[in-house]
This record gives C-alpha cells, structure tokens and sequence, in this order.
C-alpha cells in the first residue's frame, strides 16, 4: 500500500521502500498512491511511477471524492495497463467509522457507517469502469448491496475486479461486542445477511480475490476505547486458516478454488510472473497441512490486534518457500 509517510507519490520515495524490501526474505511488491499526498485533489505521475516500480495505484482506505480524479486515473490506468484500487466510503454518509450502522453501533452509542457510503462510491467507480474499460480493482467489499452492484458492472463488460478479506466472510457486526476493538475496521463488520452475500460472491466468481487488509496495531493503541481506537486488524498469518474454517469446511470453495483467490488471480491482475507452479516460474510457496487444527497464540509478526486470537483455526502453514529458499518453518 501505497500509506507510507511519506506517501508514496514520487519516484525517491518508492525506490527508497523497494530498496529497503529488498532485506525481506519474502517478495514486497509496492503500488503508488492515485493523487498527490493521497489528498484526493491531483492525480500523481502514474506513467513515471510505473517505470519505476509501481505495481499499481490505491490511495489506501482514502476515498477519492472527486469524481472527475477518478475519471482521470482510470483514463491513465488504461493506458498503461495498471490497476487502480479503490477503498469505497463515502465519510459524508458515516457518521462514526469502525461499526456498521445498526443495533450494534447503537448499543455502543455511535452513529456507525452505513452500508450506503459504500454501495454508492462502488456504483460510482463501477459506472465509470463500465465506459472507461480499465483495470479497476474494488478493494474490501463488506456491503451485500455491493457485491450485486459489482456483479452487474461485470455482466456489462466492465474490467471490475472485487476483493474479500477473511474477517468479511466470517464475521459479523455481533462479534464486535465480543472482541471490542480487535474487531474494528473500514469498511465496518456487516450483517449476517451481508455476510453471506459475499460468500455468494466468491463462489460465482463476483469477487475474484481474497486480501488480508492487514492492518498491525499496538496493544496500547487498541486497548484504548473503541471510538478512539484505531480502525484495522492484523491478518497475514491467519488468512488462509480462516479460509479453510469458514470457505472450504464450510462447504462453499474448494481448497483449489480457494487457493486461486489467494494466488493466481492476484498475480494476474497485477501482471506477475507468479502465482502458480511451473518450470522458470519462481519458486514461491507456501507447503500447510489443510487439515491440522491449531489455536491462534502466537504471531510471527510485531502486533497481534486481531479477532482470532486465543481461537481455533484449520490449516496449519508448515513451511514457507521464497525464491528456492525456506523462510519460514513451523516448529
């Protein structure tokens, strides 16, 4: 993502993070912000930014309110064959963010985010990508209303792809009175109904991708109270077990379909060399026991703000494999 601080809107800034990638034992593939300081207002040098680097656009989990922008960035993402991702709320239409508007929000005493500020920027973006006929990438659909919104941009012969991440399909707004703050994010947890809709959604295809939204947050800053808690949870190591619980247990994918949203479909709308397994293909994976169940305890990573924690999970990820070499090993 391209919300760094700096923003990633010049060439110095984006050779400096791919340089510093570089010391991973993982690939750190970087996309570039759409406008200028991620303000909405000037769109950046896609093509410079391209050149030298840049995977593709987002401005993050800032929407981009002005229209004629977006028109514009879809007009060079089409061009030169990039995608731009979109993070759709519209604030104007929430009036506290992190909680769907509903009973649950009211029981906390906050006006919450309706599922309007989200399904309107989608018909936006999705009319836009209708006539404009670039990649345009919808990023953490939430709202059912959404999910159906897309579907039909695509029936129309839009470029539009669509992205789910775990917490969406296997969680509601009811457990954000269960685990507080770790189940804070934008856009919000939705209704069962909600829930559902975009389980209908991966299985037909609606939504091609599977994304984290992997969002670390100190302990410190999510055990303050929920209104001023930061909104995101932390969700790498725990994306593809929730997948096999909730999608493959659960009847909906198959563990290849699953897989798919998770590698092959990426890649492709990013235009990489990888993805899947085949001679002079790099060799990137992940080897997991599918079956082995495993209590969330302990996280590779700094934060350990997520929803799962102390639950139990299905898939247990062995060995992880970047370009031949073994980079991490469950003990």
């Amino acid at each position: 993502m391209a919300n760094t601080n700096p923003v990633v809107d010049n060439p110095e800034t984006l050779k400096y993070i791919m340089n510093q990638s570089k010391k991973s034992p993982i690939n750190v593939l970087q996309t570039a912000s759409i406008t200028k300081g991620m303000k909405g207002n000037e769109i950046v040098d896609m093509e410079l930014l391209k050149n030298n680097g840049a995977v593709g656009f987002t401005d993050d989990g800032y929407p981009i309110m002005n229209t004629a922008i977006v028109l514009k960035a879809m007009e060079e993402a089409r061009r030169l064959n990039v995608p731009v991702s979109f993070h759709e709320e519209d604030p104007n239409l929430i009036k506290s963010a992190g909680v769907n508007e509903g009973i649950i929000s009211e029981k906390l005493g906050m006006g919450g985010a309706s599922h309007l500020a989200e399904d309107v920027m989608v018909a936006r973006d999705c009319a836009l990508a209708v006539s404009m006929g670039a990649k345009v990438n919808i990023q953490h659909v939430s709202s059912g209303n959404a999910v159906e919104i897309i579907r039909c941009a695509k029936k129309m012969g839009a470029f539009v792809t669509a992205e789910a991440s775990p917490h969406h399909f296997s969680m509601t707004e009811d457990d954000v009175l269960t685990y507080g703050a770790n189940a804070k994010m934008n856009p919000p947890l939705r209704t069962e109904a909600d829930r559902m809709k975009i389980i209908e959604g991966l299985k037909d295809d609606t939504i091609e991708i599977i994304a984290t939204d992997h969002a670390p947050h100190s302990s410190e800053e999510k055990e303050k109270e929920f209104s001023k808690a930061p909104s995101g949870i932390t969700g790498l190591e725990t994306a593809l077990s929730v997948g096999i619980k909730y999608l493959v247990n659960g009847g909906h994918l198959s563990i290849l379909k699953l897989l798919e949203k998770m590698t092959i479909n990426p890649a492709r709308l990013y235009n990489l060399n990888t993805g899947i397994l085949k001679e002079n293909y790099p060799a990137d994976m992940v080897i997991f026991n599918p079956v082995e169940s495993w209590v969330v305890n302990e996280f590779y990573s700094k934060s350990r703000n997520s929803p799962y924690y102390g639950r139990e999970l299905q898939g247990k990820v062995k060995f992880t494999i970047c370009r031949g070499k073994i980079v991490y090993e469950d003990k």
